[in-house]
Parts: structure tokens; C-alpha cells; sequence
């Protein structure tokens, strides 16, 4: 039985599903692809509006668009039930909360723009604690 069925979404386009029931803290999977320069990424993908990139802490990404692994498939939401974690250019994605069979896998994008930018990152998961954006929470200063 496959861990992440890929299908049609509600919250965008296709997205990855529980093919069997998830346990806490059980590894989804792994985020795979060619790991490349922010600036390459930036070249690659100036005038597309999909991509499948993970920004990694180094000012490098992952680059997924030709990779065939599912993980690339799961959608953005405020209220996620997967997380990522990062050990040097490897991304692995863990269950936040046991997840049922058939529930769509989402991770919170927590995406990094310049400030002054008009916001492209608008997020639809839908979610009762949607913040209207892709976008990292904003840290209160204290």
C-alpha cells in the first residue's frame, strides 16, 4: 500500500494523500531533486508561476519539478498536519498528528519573500486558521 497517493485537490491543483492511516511523528517521506543555486532557481522559473522548490537554509534549493516523488505533491495550509525537517540538504517530512487514510497531507510553507513585495503567496487551504498567505507568521517583537 502506498504511503502518499497523488490526486486532485481542494486546496490546489493535485496533492498528496494518505494512502494508509499515518502515526505521529511517522517519516512521510523525503524531499527530493536537484539541489541547486537560489539565483539558478530564480533563472530557471522568472516567468512560471508553479514550481516545486524548497528553500533550504544555505541559499540553495531543492528543485523538484522533474522528480518523480510523491512529497512534492503536498499543499500549503495554516493548519498543517505534516512538518519538515531540515539536516544539511536533506528535507524530510514527518506526520505532526496521527493523519487518516484518504486526508490530504499538507505542510505550512512558511515561505520567505522581501517585505516590500506585493503579496504572490495568497494561501486557500480553507482552514479556520488561515492567515490569507504562504507566507511565514509574522513574529511579534517582544
Amino acid at each position: 500500500m502506498q504511503l502518499i497517493v497523488v490526486k486532485k485537490s481542494a486546496i490546489a491543483g493535485l496533492g498528496g494523500f494518505a494512502g494508509r492511516p499515518i502515526k505521529k511523528g511517522e517519516i512521510i517521506g523525503e524531499y527530493t531533486g536537484e539541489i541547486i543555486s537560489d539565483e539558478e532557481a530564480d533563472r530557471r522559473y522568472e516567468n512560471e508561476e508553479m514550481t516545486y522548490l524548497f528553500t533550504l537554509e544555505n541559499g540553495r534549493c531543492i528543485d523538484a519539478m522533474h522528480d518523480p516523488n510523491p512529497v512534492k505533491y503536498i499543499n500549503h495550509s495554516c493548519d498543517p498536519n505534516c512538518e519538515a525537517e531540515q539536516d544539511g540538504d536533506k528535507i524530510v517530512y514527518q506526520a505532526l498528528r496521527d493523519i487518516a487514510q484518504d486526508e490530504e497531507l499538507t505542510i505550512d510553507y512558511e515561505l520567505v519573500t522581501d517585505p516590500d513585495e506585493e503579496d504572490p503567496c495568497t494561501c486557500v487551504c480553507g482552514t479556520s486558521r488561515c492567515r490569507g498567505t504562504m507566507k511565514a507568521p509574522v513574529k511579534e517583537s517582544t
